[in-house]
């Protein structure tokens, strides 16, 4: 059973993330922040994986603290549902169009934590929500998942449809990478024969 459960707690936030990867795209989410919860909804649906996301944070500081230990505990609920990796296919590569713009997004789930991301948001917020914290939420996925994420926006002019593109990227690449080759489901897919976080 590719599942997982992680609980985070600090000073600062009050993170419950349950998934599965092998369901039917379910979404059970609120974080407090609105359009964090949209994408995250997003996240699920095109990747087939079932979320359920619980946080509470200091949200009278700003959102900054909650998109990122979100993104934490979800890298590293990924990483857990994934075991051993064996049998996963471990790469996958997508285009993923919105409207006026396009994304690039490729991932190797390497248990190397590494990423790439190059998107420049015309505005500073998409409503009250800062684009920044866009790669943010992206750099705590990939360092907690341990996974060499490259993710990029090749042109676009609406900060909102930006983040969603990049989003439904990041879903359809999970789903692609974690899911199983029935040629090679006995067998971690590296020739180190490991792929550890």
């Amino acid at each position: 059973m590719r599942r997982a459960e992680i609980k985070r707690e600090t000073g600062e936030t009050k993170i419950a993330v349950a998934l599965d990867l092998d369901g039917t795209g379910r979404a059970d989410i609120a974080t407090g922040i609105g359009f964090l919860d949209h994408m995250l909804h997003l996240l699920a649906r095109h990747s087939l994986i079932d979320l359920a996301i619980r946080a509470e944070g200091d949200l009278h500081v700003d959102d900054h603290h909650t998109s990122e230990d979100v993104g934490i505990a979800l890298g590293q609920a990924f990483a857990r549902a994934l075991g051993d990796k064996k049998g996963i296919t471990r790469y996958a590569d997508c285009l993923m169009p919105m409207d006026e713009t396009l994304s690039r997004l490729a991932l190797d789930i390497s248990g190397r934590a590494f990423l790439v991301f190059k998107a420049d948001f015309p505005s500073d917020k998409i409503g009250t929500f800062d684009c920044e914290l866009v790669r943010e939420f992206f750099q705590a996925f990939a360092s907690n998942a341990g996974v060499t994420l490259h993710a990029e926006c090749l042109y676009g002019l609406n900060s909102h449809h930006i983040a969603e593109s990049l989003f439904k990227g990041l879903a359809r690449v999970l789903r692609k990478a974690s899911e199983t080759d029935p040629r090679a489901a006995q067998s971690v897919p590296s020739t180190k024969g490991t792929l550890s976080v």
